[in-house]
């Protein structure tokens, strides 16, 4: 007897292909059957009928493993159908920590994960301690990690031996499991790496059969610099590459999203392994300090503190903003579209812009940042409006995008409901099957979770996820695509999205008439065994 049997839905397999009406019955945690009307008996019945049965989720680029230590549930994933979350992205993660470092790195990653213990670890104890949870994991190291771990904060290329200590930290890593290495060159330290550092490790890579995946060097002014970049190490090394949320940052860039397409579409058209994923918004969130030029940060949190108070830096701030825009992020036009998310120390200003800020302290809104980055002790998390929504429609409406939000899994209460994040936190899938194709018609829905599903499987080399069919996983979605939709906001994110009624995860409900059952089904999926021959 089977232990659940999914009845009277319409399935969309993930595969891309059209729906059809079908039955899935599920023996373990594996599809066990796939038929037209299903006569198999089984423990469970659940009736899906007027909703859409689909592979479970995949959020291909998030932050989560800042917080499901803190929120093992899942909660703001797992109610919008999401059951595997790939994290250590950016270039960040908390492992290896390596003796005398931990602080060091907890001091980095404050304002990305402001409640999260860190403690000294090898990436092997990491991955053998990481908490049971409601969605699988895929785990990946961090680039700035491993900088932090050898070279510090220090402003220049590593030594032969610091390149050599990545490299043995990188190979460790992936023999615990990591599915590989990550990059966040738009920042300090990784961004202090040349080519030839980076194409170093992804030989690493490429002789564990590992991926690379990166939020490139520049995502505005120099963004077609930076996207060729990323192609150049697939071309070099053969590692698979995924641009992580690629977008046209600065109004001076908008409107230049179909010429960005086209050049990964013709490295792709190559041959070459190339993947991006995108979230579909307008805003992006990130720590208020790296809006600020890189030399801010050199030495560390505490230099760039005492630096910030310094007028002759503040005037060198200045001078470089009114050339080229805020780094990473290029012009925008004014300071009222950034607004504190999530501030450790000054929670009472979470939702208040810098030109808001600045007009209550009657001073200049640089003035204002940099006052506000050492009283919050450099950890505040903000959120730009920096893009163009044409711009953002044209990348998710793209087929071969696959989908990642760039976000945790939070909860409505607890630690994690802190702040005001973006509401893609809770909502970017949801938001692309309801805004973006039930209402927009940007893209039809089997082509929506294709980039969620079968499409993000096969560019991480996932064996039997992503897709519906006897003998694969039993990660499995079940929605109303009438009803699927975001309820967060800016001014009130922490809304869990609606429409999903059942999730299964590796075979077992986690989501019930669409309430959390408890349940934590979730594994961490390590390279060695998941990852497709």
């Amino acid at each position: 007897m089977d232990d659940l049997l999914i009845r009277g839905g319409h399935l969309i397999d993930g595969a891309g292909a059209p729906g059809r009406d079908a039955d899935v019955s599920v023996h373990g945690s594996r599809v066990a059957a796939i038929e037209s009307r299903s006569a198999r008996p089984a423990r469970r019945v659940i009736d899906a009928s007027g909703q859409v049965v689909a592979p479970g989720f995949i959020d291909i680029h998030t932050h989560s493993d800042f917080t499901l230590p803190l929120n093992p549930r899942a909660e703001s994933k797992i109610r919008q159908g999401v059951t595997l979350e790939v994290v250590g992205n950016c270039g960040f993660s908390a492992a290896p920590a390596l003796p005398g470092r931990a602080g060091v790195l907890r001091e980095y990653l404050a304002a990305s994960a402001p409640w999260l213990p860190f403690v000294e670890t090898s990436f092997a104890d990491y991955v053998a301690v990481f908490p049971a949870t409601s969605v699988n994991v895929v785990l990946q190291v961090g680039h700035h990690t491993l900088r932090i771990m050898t070279a510090g904060m220090d402003a220049r290329a590593v030594t032969a031996a610091e390149l050599a200590s990545m490299e043995r930290l990188l190979a460790e890593a992936l023999a615990a499991g990591a599915w590989g290495l990550s990059s966040g060159l738009f920042t300090a330290p990784g961004g202090y790496a040349d080519a030839a550092e980076i194409h170093a490790l992804a030989r690493v890579l490429r002789h564990h059969g590992a991926a690379y995946s990166s939020h490139i060097r520049d995502e505005a002014n120099s963004v077609d610099a930076a996207v060729a970049e990323a192609i150049a190490v697939a071309e070099a090394t053969g590692v698979h590459v995924q641009i992580a949320h690629l977008k046209l940052s600065g109004m001076d860039n908008w409107g230049g999203a179909t010429r960005l397409l086209d050049v990964i579409g013709q490295a792709r058209g190559r041959g070459l392994p190339v993947d991006c994923d995108a979230y579909p918004y307008d805003t992006a969130t990130n720590p208020l300090r790296n809006l600020l030029p890189r030399f801010v940060m050199e030495g560390g949190i505490p230099a760039m503190l005492e630096r910030l108070g310094r007028r002759d830096v503040r005037e060198r701030l200045r001078a470089a903003i009114a050339r080229g825009g805020l780094t990473n992020f290029g012009r925008i036009p004014s300071w009222d579209v950034v607004r504190v998310a999530v501030s450790p120390h000054l929670p009472q200003e979470a939702g208040r812009t810098f030109g808001e800020l600045a007009r209550r302290r009657g001073v200049d809104p640089l003035d204002a940042v940099c006052d506000f980055i050492v009283a919050d002790h450099g950890e505040t998390r903000i959120l730009i409006t920096s893009m163009d929504e044409d711009d953002v429609r044209t990348i998710s409406a793209t087929p071969w995008v696959t989908v990642g939000s760039d976000g945790n899994a939070l909860a409505t209460s607890g630690v994690t409901g802190q702040g005001k994040p973006h509401p893609r936190y809770y909502g970017t899938h949801a938001r692309v099957l309801g805004a973006y194709a039930r209402d927009l018609g940007l893209l039809t829905l089997p082509a929506a979770i294709h980039k969620m599903t079968g499409a993000a499987a096969a560019a991480l080399g996932l064996r039997d996820r992503g897709v519906l069919r006897e003998g694969a996983w039993a990660d499995v979605t079940v929605f109303d695509p009438t009803l699927i939709a975001e309820r967060g906001t800016y001014d009130d994110p922490h809304r869990y999205a609606v429409g999903v009624s059942t999730v299964v995860v590796n075979g077992e409900v986690v989501i019930d008439g669409g309430d959390h059952t408890g349940a934590l089904p979730g594994r961490v999926l390590r390279r060695q065994t998941d990852h497709a021959a």
